[in-house]
């Protein structure tokens, strides 16, 4: 184990598991620094940028902040393949930051007999209105703001089982910023934040429910899944990580026995660049739909079974 690093304006570490850390420079503006990266998601280089990028720049807008500049981490076997793939990957991210008015500011690459891509991306935000994974309060309703299944879909693809639909919808998502729920969620006064990656839903709220010591009861039927993930997950097209994201939280995760084994499997997939699962009074719940209407209610935090994931149908 790493020792935990103190100093007096250090507002977040990795001491938590929250999205990014967050230093503060004066009394009106903290820094926000996080990093990401990953092997292909998308056939497409392009598209596979794109994703990137919009997963990278996912743990500034979880904490409530603005993105404003972003640098490349580049892994590329240049002997074995063309530049041109490489060329489409950095277009595709390039572009996504123009989207969120983010600067690229440049970035390192290393030859490797892999792939791999994404970006560091630093961020601001105002000291007093960080948004943390540990601020979940009592009575709270839980949104989450895109729909599971893309690490199914991936799957499925690779196993060149996916329709070309359900590719589409899953490249669709992940490539979508969470620019617009953050800046709704920061109106709308939430309480708590994660991003969806991972460890799926259920292990980032178990991460959001130790952190803020309480409860969580999630709601299967209201959660949004992507209508061919259900049948993937059925045909048994689920990825390693998600058997570790069960072995992970298994000991505080209490599941009906009336959720189907499939949507079961969902609820642990890990996603890349998926939504945002926000905790929020039920009060305020209802000008944040407002504001961004493709979330969904799925959850609510309680003051009882701290530390615990209760799945109800």
């Amino acid at each position: 184990m790493l020792p935990l690093v103190k100093n007096p304006n250090l507002i977040v570490g990795y001491e938590t598991g929250e999205d990014a850390g967050v230093y503060k420079l004066s009394e009106d503006i903290a820094l926000i620094q996080t990093l990401d990266f990953f092997t292909p998601i998308a056939n497409d280089p392009y598209i596979f940028g794109q994703i990137a990028a919009a997963n990278s720049l996912s743990d500034v807008y979880a904490m409530g902040g603005k993105p404003l500049l972003a640098m490349n981490i580049v892994c590329f076997p240049i002997k074995k393949m063309p530049k041109e793939v490489l060329g489409k990957i950095l277009r595709g991210a390039a572009d996504k930051l123009k989207e969120a008015e983010t600067l690229l500011v440049g970035g390192h690459s290393v030859e490797d007999e892999e792939i791999k891509y994404g970006l560091s991306v630093t961020g601001i935000v105002h000291p007093a209105k960080v948004i943390l994974n540990a601020g979940a309060r009592s009575s709270d309703y839980l949104i989450l703001t895109k729909p599971l299944g893309t690490g199914i879909i991936a799957t499925a693809v690779k196993g060149g089982r996916a329709t070309v639909e359900a590719e589409k919808k899953a490249y669709t998502i992940m490539s979508e910023l969470n620019r617009k729920a953050s800046e709704a969620m920061q109106t709308a006064g939430a309480h708590a934040c994660t991003d969806i990656t991972g460890f799926g839903l259920v292990g980032h709220a178990y991460e959001m429910a130790k952190a803020s010591n309480a409860g969580i009861t999630l709601y299967a039927s209201r959660i949004p899944i992507i209508d061919e993930a259900v049948e993937y997950a059925e045909r048994g097209f689920i990825p390693e990580g998600d058997y570790r994201n069960k072995e992970y939280c298994k000991k505080a995760i209490k599941i009906s026995p009336e959720i189907s084994p499939a949507i079961a499997d969902i609820l642990f997939d890990a996603q890349t660049s998926g939504g945002l699962l926000i905790s929020i009074s039920q009060d305020k719940a209802d000008e944040f739909l407002k504001l961004y209407p493709k979330a969904n209610v799925v959850g609510e935090v309680t003051d009882s079974n701290r530390g615990i994931i209760i799945i109800e149908p």
